[in-house]
């Protein structure tokens, strides 16, 4: 029952949430011109890991994804710390009155480098279930944790600072797939 909830819950956070801080990039062609058509064979390439956290990564820390995860727990923190960047992790804690959650983005370089750091986390932490249809692998930590790899970055929801019962009916594990889940779908252009 509770995976049903989950993904419901993400189609309607896709829906609710689609445009997340930035504005549609979509047009209608008007009318006698014809819209471009995708190339066949276009190799996808995303940014390596830089001096500075990206624009993507900057965002689960900002305000807009502060409301937007309050409003998925329907919890407000009380605060969240300044993030910090150091050796291409990008952190905050979202401090509640009962607890906190550390969200961290992972930047790397090359798929094989961000393959890796997710399979180092599986490894840390234990993997208890892969979550399907989020980004491009995800998984449920035995600690209740979810990691999420997307293009060169890899997302960390550490829950181990709350209780069990910080969200009424909601496990931990749903509070972290939940936060996963609201990041992921603002987390265009990553």
């Amino acid at each position: 029952m509770r995976r049903h909830v989950l993904v419901a819950w993400s189609v309607a956070a896709v829906v609710v949430f689609g445009a997340c801080g930035g504005s549609s990039k979509t047009s209608t062609p008007t009318p006698g011109t014809q819209q471009a058509q995708p190339a066949a064979a276009t190799s996808v390439t995303y940014a390596p890991a830089g001096p500075n956290p990206s624009i993507s990564a900057k965002m689960v820390c900002q305000a807009e994804a502060q409301t937007e995860i309050a409003s998925a727990l329907s919890v407000k923190t009380t605060r969240v710390t300044t993030p910090t960047w150091v050796n291409h992790l990008y952190s905050c804690t979202y401090v509640y009155p009962n607890g906190s959650i550390v969200l961290s983005v992972k930047e790397l370089s090359t798929a094989g480098e961000t393959t890796a750091y997710y399979n180092s986390l599986a490894t840390k932490y234990g993997k208890r279930q892969n979550i399907n249809g989020l980004a491009q692998g995800a998984f449920i930590a035995l600690n209740d944790d979810v990691v999420v790899r997307k293009d060169y970055k890899v997302l960390l929801v550490n829950v181990a600072g709350i209780p069990a019962n910080f969200v009424p009916a909601s496990t931990r594990t749903d509070v972290a797939e939940n936060i996963a889940a609201t990041i992921m779908s603002c987390w265009s252009g990553a």
